[in-house]
Parts: C-alpha cells; structure tokens; sequence
C-alpha cells in the first residue's frame, strides 16, 4: 500500500510539473510564422530568415518557426491585418518595415495603434544612406541642390521614398524617385543596367550584404547617412540633421530619421497574453545573441546592435507625442492628406 502511495505522489509530482510551465504547454508542437511585410531577398527578409532559423529553441516549447512574405504598402498590409484580424495568441510575428511605428501619425492607410503592438525588440540599430553609381556627376550631397539624381524605390512609406522626400522639401534637393521596384534586388540590378543612379534611403548593412564589391572596388560613392548618430565607418559621410538650419527642421528629421534606432523591428499583435509575449521577448533577446544567428549575421553581412522589446516599446510611446506642427510639416513633405 505504501509503495502505491508513494507511486501515487511521485506520479501526481511529476504531472504538476510537466504542466509547471503553461507558456511551454501552449507552444510544444506549435507553429510560429513570422510574416515579413516586405519582398523576399531584401534587408528585412534576410534578418527575419536568419532569426527564423534560431528563434523556435529559445521559445519554451520548442516550436517550429516558419518564414512568410506580405509585401506590399511598406508593410501596411500584413501590420492591418495582424492587428485587426490576428491570430492574436502568440503564433505569428509581424516583421515590418521600419516605418510602421510612426505610420498611424503620417499615413491615412494605417489602421492599428503603434501602441498597443506587442514590440518585441529589433535586431539592430542601423545607418541609412543615400548613394550614387560612381559615374554620375554627384560627388557631394549639396551637389543635389542644383542637379538631379534618378533614384530607385520600392513604395510609399519606406526609408527609399520617405527619406529623400523630406530632404528635397527641407534642403531644396532634387532627388527624382522612381518607384514600383520589388526591393533592392531589383533596385541594383536596374542601377547596374543605367535605367537609375542611385538609392536614397537604404540601409549601410544591406549594401554590405547584396554588394559588398561595390565598396570594394569604389563603384558607388555614399552621400549622406540618416542616422541620428555617426557611425565610425562612415566617418567624413555628413549626417543629414547637421544640414538642417532650424530646431523644427531637426526635429522633423529626427521623426522620420529615428527608423534607424529600430531598423529591424520584431512585434506580435495586441492582446496576446502577457506571460507569451514577455516569453517572446525573452526568447528573441537570447536568439540575437545565439551563436548560430551571430555566425550567419555575419556569413550575410547583416549588422547586430538591437533594442529590447521593452526600450522600443517605450521608443514607440514616446514618438507619438511629437509636436503636431512638425508631424504636419512631415506629412506635407511627404505629399500625404494634412489634418483639417
């Protein structure tokens, strides 16, 4: 009898603490996809491809993690529709452009609160620039204020549309978009083919990782970076907000140029349970420091610098408070509707 009872206890002990753990209940056997608001083979793609391959044994449970594209409307379409239609029980992650923390603010199609997204972190803080082909006839960013340069993009509401349009509205440059290019793919090929000049607003690492014998062998020439900091290996490159002449124009850039801070966004939508979505952050804070992610990172040239979940979420809040007058000064430059 007490062999029995003691079996009793060990089993009742041993049920109580395999389903100690309700997170890794939920999860274990589970898929996860990851859904990327952009193309496949761009900067986005790569890093959520790379973090896709690691992210599933950091998450209790050890569920698959699977990567899908939703490109369209700079991410507009897929950050829509996870946030008004889900699933909203921790199975999908939303990988967006950059510019979705401050669309809602900018863009009429934006149809969730920035907000109330579960951020989850980014894998890094990233410099954007703007380069030319080395024959064009640009060799220095105020070049731009009395020459034109045919720069390729992919749509509305990312940094190769938003960026330059600020800068021709601010500083008087001439930056000529053509728009409808898949990603930056697409946008080399089409720079090496002379059909454009350049790009205007791409990030340092992707150039790095799609073509690194242009910088190589000084095919391309950089004329400026976003970012609100200068990076060490673009020293001498002028930082755009050094050419602002007035504290409403810095503040303008710094709306629209803070992408860099969180150029890799990670977020799961509202209303997913607490204890998944703190496990979540847990789980991609430890997969950006895996030494699998880290060694493709840097196989793909991909930089590493990330924010938390919580620091972009507190990144996120504080945003939306910017000064109405500089949001609509933003808006006009970017050609959207203006608040009445």
């Amino acid at each position: 009898m007490r062999r029995w009872i003691w079996a009793l206890v060990l089993g009742l002990a041993s049920s109580t603490a395999a389903s100690a753990d309700p997170v890794a209940d939920f999860y274990r056997g589970k898929q996860i996809r990851i859904i990327v608001g952009s193309a496949a083979g761009g900067g986005y793609d790569l890093y959520a491809r790379a973090l896709g391959r690691v992210l599933g044994k950091h998450i209790p449970g050890q569920p698959n993690v699977m990567v899908q594209n939703q490109p369209g409307a700079a991410s507009m379409i897929m950050v829509n529709q996870l946030y008004n239609g889900g699933p909203f029980d921790g199975t999908v992650i939303g990988a967006s452009t950059n510019g979705v923390p401050t669309a809602p603010m900018l863009q009429s199609g934006a149809k969730f609160d920035p907000t109330k997204l579960n951020w989850l972190g980014s894998i890094t803080r990233e410099a954007f620039v703007a380069y030319v082909w080395h024959t064009s006839p640009i060799t220095h960013i105020n070049d731009l204020k009395s020459k034109e340069l045919l720069v390729g993009a992919t749509t509305v509401g990312t940094t190769m549309v938003d960026y330059p349009l600020l800068l021709n509205d601010i500083l008087g440059f001439k930056f000529k978009i053509v728009r409808g290019y898949k990603g930056p793919p697409e946008i080399n090929l089409a720079i090496e083919r002379g059909e454009i000049q350049g790009n205007a607003g791409v990030g340092y690492s992707v150039i790095k990782s799609l073509s690194q014998s242009w910088l190589d062998e000084k095919r391309i020439r950089i004329l400026v970076q976003y970012n609100l900091e200068g990076v060490k290996e673009l020293q001498g490159v002028p930082l755009a907000t050094d050419l602002a002449k007035t504290d409403e124009e810095r503040e303008a850039m710094r709306l629209l140029f803070s992408r860099s801070e969180f150029s890799r966004p990670f977020f799961a939508p509202q209303d997913v349970p607490e204890e998944r979505v703190a496990a979540l952050r847990k789980a991609f804070d430890s997969a950006i420091s895996d030494p699998d992610f880290l060694a493709e990172a840097d196989r793909l040239k991909l930089d590493v610098d990330p924010m938390s979940g919580i620091a972009l979420q507190a990144l996120v809040s504080a945003l939306v408070k910017t000064s109405p007058n500089v949001v609509e000064r933003v808006k006009a430059a970017l050609g959207l509707p203006q608040d009445k």
